[in-house]
């Protein structure tokens, strides 16, 4: 997937899976909104303590939910091919700025 959507578009995606897992009125994924909206991806046989462990594995400010960053941060954790592609991707964009500052 990362590679056929490129850096903009992975990030792109990710964005959109928070906003459709996050709750609208906090601007954050919290348990409720995870357990919610989780069926829109096919993740309705997850249990409480399932969606639990996924908040407490992504949340880096203790705040008992996840905002945008932590989100895509847990996303690149979780899927090691996401993680593998964007060495690729950033590997990419530091070599063209080499040839854009070297005029190659």
């Amino acid at each position: 997937m990362a590679e056929k959507l490129g850096g903009d578009g992975l990030i792109g995606e990710l964005c959109n899976g928070f906003q459709l897992l996050m709750d609208s009125d906090k601007g954050v994924i919290t348990f409720e909104s995870l357990k919610k909206n989780s069926a829109l991806l096919g993740l309705q046989e997850l249990s409480d303590n399932d969606f639990y462990g996924m908040l407490k594995e992504g949340d880096f400010d203790g705040d008992g939910a996840l905002n945008q960053m932590e989100f895509c941060v847990l996303m690149f954790r979780l899927s090691p091919e996401l993680m593998d592609h964007s060495h690729f991707l950033l590997d990419e964009a530091f070599q063209q700025e080499c040839f854009q500052h070297f005029n190659f």
